[in-house]
């Protein structure tokens, strides 16, 4: 498992009221690595927040960590 897939997967789970239903997929690109995260339909609100304010949270960590594994990234959230 790769180390952004355990980061949004362990930040996922830490957001959620149920956890056991965080799902996180990588899809891996010739370029570019899609990070897809699927939660329970009742806490979906809580992974994208108020405006979309955690989302955009949760990609700008996932953009320093691309970064720094000199790779590009992409945080999905799949309803």
């Amino acid at each position: 498992m790769s180390e952004l897939k355990e980061l949004i997967e362990y930040v996922g789970k830490a957001l959620v009221d149920m956890p056991e239903e965080v799902q996180v997929n990588e899809i891996e690109g010739e370029q570019t690595t899609v990070i897809e995260l699927k939660v329970d339909k009742s806490d979906l609100g809580k992974v994208i927040g108020k405006q979309g304010r955690t989302a955009r949270a949760l990609r700008t960590i996932l953009n320093a960590a691309s970064t720094k594994l000199k790779k590009r990234s992409v945080l999905e959230i799949i309803e």
